[in-house]
């Protein structure tokens, strides 16, 4: 029955993901953004801007967010690289001049949000009930970086903006190396399947782009996202839910080129269950030591390093609170364990009813067996009677 629960996760995860057709769509909005950004003075300071995408968008990790019980619009996140160096640039004014940019541009100045503390967001409109969010990260490059792709960006802070390290580009490139016997095995089949079932879309299979095939890796990591999402959405910690970066950068290191998402999903969850000794001060399962990912340090703090970036600490801030962070984060791992891999052992009516709890019951009811066991009929007995008996005696 794995296979068929295997399916399931696989139309689960492609039901939350971006659509062929809106994801061109989205292409072609960033695209338009970009263009408009590129041609802009600037008052002579910026030489060359380079607009490209980053985050889920570009790892083929979408999902739409959810919030209030339901789901919300997607987020597309770019990065505006402006050709100027830390040295010469002041944050805030970086951080305005794309701004003020944008706000040249009639249609975008009404889309645009209130400034965040990193980005600027343009508010698209839904259509067919989907809409866009398309976060603006202005950035410049980092003369300084362990990189040469490495990039400052802008952060507001209380008393006023400071630069962040940051290196989008060069995580994409880890990802897609650690991604690649997957891809490579996935790929033709997936454009193929893409092209015959979004032929206004994408007329051939050259057309379709890399960037929407989706390994098991990507499944599950689209699957642990909402998991998370539904799961901390009634929560009091939900605030202390695992940001994306952390699973995200957890299940690429624990990936192992599984072919089946339900696999690939129980593996990263065991390999994690395996870590919560550290919460409590003892050492991660031997069985489980070579895939080490999480660490507590003699202080009591925690490190999930960034693979392209090893000063950068993900969980920086878990020791925090009485390490609420790290507990909220491990109290998730058992609920992940429960819904996916203690469920999927305890049959199908127990599988089917955590699953109708994290994703689109439809997409339940159309690929996992009916809760309700089959009637099966006693076996009929067949009776020979070799003669009838007289209603009388013979006399």
């Amino acid at each position: 029955m794995s296979k068929q629960y295997s399916i399931f996760l696989e139309k689960a995860a492609e039901a939350l993901d971006i659509p062929p057709s809106k994801y061109k769509q989205a292409v072609s909005r960033y695209e338009a953004v970009g263009t408009w950004l590129e041609s802009g003075e600037y008052n002579g300071q910026i030489e060359g801007v380079c607009i490209y995408p980053q985050g889920s968008f570009r790892l083929g990790t979408v999902i739409r967010p959810y919030k209030d019980h339901k789901d919300q619009d997607y987020d597309i996140d770019l990065v505006c690289e402006l050709g100027a160096a830390v040295t010469s640039s002041d944050a805030e004014e970086t951080k305005h001049l794309v701004g003020n940019r944008l706000k040249e541009h009639e249609r975008y100045r009404q889309m645009l949000d209130k400034e965040g503390k990193r980005c600027w967001t343009l508010n698209y409109a839904e259509q067919d009930g989907v809409g866009f969010h398309m976060d603006v990260l202005p950035s410049v490059l980092s003369p300084t970086g362990v990189s040469q792709t490495t990039i400052s960006i802008t952060s507001k802070i209380d008393d006023g903006y400071e630069w962040c390290s940051s290196d989008p580009k060069g995580y994409a490139e880890w990802f897609k190396h650690r991604n690649r016997v997957a891809f490579e095995r996935d790929a033709l089949r997936q454009k193929r399947s893409i092209s015959l079932n979004f032929q206004d879309t994408y007329a051939s299979i050259e057309d379709v782009p890399d960037l929407l095939v989706r390994t098991p890796l990507q499944r599950a990591i689209q699957l642990l996202k909402r998991h998370r999402d539904v799961r901390f959405s009634d929560r009091a910690n939900w605030k202390c839910a695992p940001i994306s970066m952390i699973i995200t950068t957890i299940a690429v290191h624990l990936y192992q080129n599984e072919s089946d998402v339900l696999q690939a999903l129980q593996n990263i969850i065991l390999s994690l269950d395996a870590h919560i000794p550290l919460l409590h001060g003892r050492e991660v399962s031997a069985n489980f030591s070579n895939q080490k990912i999480i660490h507590r340090l003699p202080d009591g703090t925690w490190y999930i390093g960034n693979p392209v970036n090893p000063d950068e600490n993900f969980a920086d801030r878990w020791h925090e609170d009485g390490n609420a962070r790290a507990k909220a984060f491990f109290q998730w791992v058992e609920m992940l364990k429960e819904d996916f891999v203690s469920a999927a052992k305890s049959g199908d009516a127990v599988f089917k009813k955590k699953m109708e709890g994290l994703f689109d019951n439809a997409i339940a009811n159309k690929y996992l067996p009916n809760s309700t066991p089959k009637v099966v009929p006693p076996p009929v007995r067949n009776v020979s009677i070799s003669a009838a008996p007289k209603p009388w005696r013979n006399s």
